[in-house]
């Protein structure tokens, strides 16, 4: 779906997973520093739409997610994982009830595997589940916005900003209010500096919770039985996963940033050293230049040096050893 936003001035399409919206507007690094101000938006339309209303909305969601939304209250932001039979992850929601109906913004494209997995799992459960994503278009506002946001709107506030689930027929004319506007590398330039997982970049098919921080955040230890919960419980208690998510600071002499994908190795080691790891996202930070997340064996020692590929690499810690 292409957004309407990418005819702004100086719009540069995205590719990949985020096509369909701006790259950037023609100055990513001011478009970071106006994010990091709390100034602007950022055009998140391309994400998929996801509702679910019904009296049994609540409970029901709880049997299913990692999350502890039995009594989530009205308008309260929460985050939450669906996960196998064996503990890996297969959707990230992100959740706020408006007190009739729960709203879910998810990545790209997996809307349509959630909802088949929802309806298959709805039984005698008074619920209902709906593709909103033709109607409605995800606006992100950094922390700090003054933006208005339009009366009846429903929104997701978090620590990091504000998730305007937009009619998405207003979203020139809202556009015009809540400028300047941020492409999507500035978006992911700061959630790389936070440390946040992304489905899809910072997983794979055996990627499990534990690995990547979700703990706490996005699945709740203390509640029911959930698909995967055996594995969650088992390595909670009894051991630690095989590998864990870093922050890489890049060498900034290079010119071309390593690719996610790009194999990590011990500097110590050379460049036909043994693999330890990978690159799941790599940014240009408008402060501290290029950096990157990773995954990486659990045992690597969290003070050796790295290289991905000819990129030298220093790791700080993100999920523990």
């Amino acid at each position: 779906m292409k957004s309407p936003l990418l005819s702004l001035p100086g719009a540069v399409p995205a590719e990949g997973v985020d096509e369909g919206v701006a790259a950037h507007y023609g100055d990513l690094f001011r478009e970071q520093r106006a994010l990091a101000d709390g100034t602007g938006f950022v055009d998140l339309s391309h994400r998929g739409v996801v509702t679910v209303s019904g009296e049994d909305r609540l409970s029901w969601l709880h049997l299913l997610l990692t999350q502890h939304v039995t009594d989530l209250p009205t308008g309260q932001a929460t985050e939450a994982l669906i996960l196998s039979a064996n503990g890996h992850i297969e959707h990230a929601l992100y959740l706020v009830d408006d007190g009739a109906t729960v709203w879910a913004h998810v990545e790209p494209g997996t809307q349509d595997a959630l909802i088949a997995y929802l309806e298959s799992m709805k039984f005698f459960y008074r619920v209902e589940v709906a593709d909103r994503t033709d109607a409605f278009a995800v606006v992100h506002l950094p922390a700090g916005s003054i933006a208005e946001v339009p009366e009846g709107v429903v929104v997701r506030e978090t620590p990091y900003g504000r998730d305007l689930f937009l009619p998405r027929a207003d979203l020139e004319s809202y556009a015009g209010t809540a400028g300047p506007a941020a492409g999507i590398l500035a978006h992911e330039a700061l959630r790389v500096e936070r440390h946040r997982p992304r489905l899809g970049f910072e997983t794979d098919h055996r990627t499990i919770p534990h690995e990547l921080g979700w703990i706490g955040t996005a699945v709740h230890l203390q509640k029911g039985c959930y698909r995967g919960q055996e594995t969650v419980a088992r390595v909670q208690n009894l051991g630690k996963p095989p590998r864990r998510l870093v922050f890489l600071h890049l060498d900034g002499s290079e010119v071309h940033l390593p690719p996610a994908g790009t194999e990590l190795r011990l500097a110590a080691d050379g460049p036909d050293g043994r693999k330890i790891g990978f690159i799941t996202t790599s940014a240009r930070h408008h402060e501290l230049g290029p950096v990157a997340l990773a995954l990486v064996k659990r045992n690597v020692p969290v003070d050796a040096p790295l290289v991905a590929n000819s990129t030298a690499a220093s790791q700080e810690v993100v999920v523990e050893p």
